[in-house]
């Protein structure tokens, strides 16, 4: 069920429905069924996956919170432990909860893996082999990917350290959880969100507010606006240069890179927009995912901005645990022996730092193109972070080189440096994107940037016309957006030039939104993860 099908329009509009004027006790109830309704319409035979994953979650932070509390009651028992004493059960009961951490999180990295890895494991398998000369050849398996399974896995793991930790409590109702679980708004394409953050507002009682309810449905018109007349309309684009690097090479290849990295933006955002304003439609907060990402003046900024629920998550799931793990503090004392402190203590950083991005590589996909873009950014801010020092000196040195013109410099070039990482993103494999990269200083057919070639490209003069309009839209809402969200600025005006507004954009989705005779709906390109 996408999100831009009649399917779901009537689906969310029907639960809003029944949302507001069913008794409040049942909301929550309500919002469980229709999660998992969304989530058998795509596949019925999936759902042992997230029950799985929702079951073995819930089950094992219970435990582990009965462990804590057993630990904490046996302690105040036996005050007269000595510090040594008490030292030694701790680490011991903690160890019995790591245990059951690890337990369950291995399990469900293990689903994740079979269902999402198994044959790009058989694929570089079956390729060593060829390799040798050998016959042998292990089968594919035939696992459809299950609706947003990344998400919610990452989403439990998230719940389940969070109650190790002590910085949430453990949810008792099976069913408030599997609703955190597989809250539908969220599982198409995240946010990954924290249970601290989400269940604030999911399990509340909520009355209808006009406002909210106004405010949540505009952020959704923002989002169809942007995925169907944006993204949907670059698609095909998009679809006709990375077909073909032979033919559409060079200067296609330069145009391609902006084309999608447009489509990215408008494809990710309007899912987020449509997701958050959803929920908030539902009085549901969600936190943002994006922070205007293209205004970055650096790479590190970038990831500050662009999927925000996801760089936190690798960040405090994954960096943080592995950093100061006793491997990299071993690893540590034997770099500054051998290296000195000043780059001695930076190693299990760097360290630390490229296993965070393989593992972002690879949890955008099954391939190495994605696992080689995660090591390009990682390469990128490594380099950066070695020549912050320079920079700074440079710019103490030389005070004038720091105004408007040098910050748009910096904007444009980690835009343009973000554009060429993408393009791991648009082709099938390493060699056709090296090709494609290379043939931009090879090939000499810069001419069919003017020339009305990229007229042929499956985009039209008007589609070229709209794409143009709808892009000053969205950069003129982000920098409208920078002081005060753009909706209270709107709301602040009268009601028939209000209704002008929101009306006008649903004539445009309406009118020039990507479909048609024999259009098949995209999917939202975050559907895979």
């Amino acid at each position: 069920m996408l999100f831009t099908s009649y399917a779901f329009i009537g689906f969310a509009a029907l639960l809003l429905l029944l949302y507001y004027a069913l008794p409040k006790k049942v909301q929550w109830p309500l919002l469980l069924i229709a999660s998992w309704i969304f989530y058998l319409a795509a596949g019925v035979e999936n759902i042992v996956y997230i029950l799985t994953t929702t079951l073995t979650t819930f089950l094992a932070a219970i435990e582990i919170e009965n462990l804590a509390r057993k630990q904490k009651d046996y302690l105040k028992e036996h005050k007269e432990f000595t510090r040594e004493e008490k030292k030694e059960y701790k680490e011991s009961q903690k160890k019995i909860r790591l245990r059951w951490v690890a337990a369950c999180i291995v399990l469900n990295l293990a689903i994740l893996a079979v269902v999402k890895y198994s044959n790009f494991f058989v694929e570089n398998v079956n390729g060593i082999l060829r390799s040798a000369g050998s016959e042998k050849r292990l089968s594919f398996l035939s696992i459809a990917l299950p609706l947003g399974i990344s998400f919610y896995t990452f989403q439990s793991i998230g719940y389940l350290v969070d109650v190790y930790r002590g910085t949430v409590e453990a949810q008792r109702n099976f069913f408030k959880f599997a609703l955190f679980t597989s809250f539908f708004p969220a599982l198409v394409q995240g946010p990954i969100n924290r249970y601290g953050d989400l269940s604030r507002t999911l399990y509340e009682p909520h009355s209808y507010d006009s406002k909210t309810v106004s405010y949540g449905l505009q952020r959704v018109l923002w989002g169809y606006f942007k995925k169907m007349v944006i993204a949907d309309r670059v698609l095909a684009g998009v679809v006709t240069i990375v077909g073909d690097v032979g033919t559409y090479n060079g200067a296609y290849v330069f145009a391609g890179m902006f084309l999608y990295t447009l489509q990215l933006y408008a494809d990710f955002t309007g899912g987020i927009d449509i997701t958050i304003g959803l929920s908030e439609s539902l009085g549901i907060t969600v936190k943002e995912n994006f922070d205007r990402p293209y205004f970055s003046k650096s790479l590190k900024e970038y990831w500050r901005r662009w999927h925000i629920s996801m760089c936190s998550w690798f960040r405090d799931y994954l960096f943080y645990p592995v950093s100061i793990s006793k491997p990299m503090q071993k690893l540590l004392k034997f770099s500054k022996e051998h290296f000195g402190d000043k780059f001695g203590k930076r190693v299990p950083v760097y360290l630390s730092s490229f296993i965070v991005w393989f593992a972002t590589g690879l949890w955008h996909g099954a391939s190495w193109n994605f696992i080689v873009w995660g090591l390009c950014n990682w390469a990128v801010l490594m380099i950066s972070e070695e020549l912050e020092p320079l920079y700074d000196r440079f710019h103490k040195r030389f005070p004038g080189y720091s105004g408007t013109w040098v910050k748009i410099f910096q904007v444009a070039r980690t835009f343009m440096l973000v554009c060429i990482m993408n393009l791991f993103d648009c082709y099938h494999s390493i060699s056709e994107t090296l090709q494609a990269f290379g043939s931009m200083f090879t090939a000499s057919n810069w001419n069919v940037l003017y020339d009305g070639s990229l007229l042929n490209i499956g985009l039209s003069m008007l589609d070229y016309v709209i794409l143009a309009v709808g892009t000053i839209i969205m950069f003129t809402a982000s920098m409208l957006q920078r002081k005060r969200p753009l909706r209270d600025s709107i709301a602040e005006l009268s009601y028939p030039l209000r209704f002008t507004i929101f009306f006008g954009i649903f004539l445009i989705i309406l009118l020039m939104g990507a479909y048609g005779v024999g259009y098949d709906s995209s999917q939202f390109i975050y559907n895979q993860f």
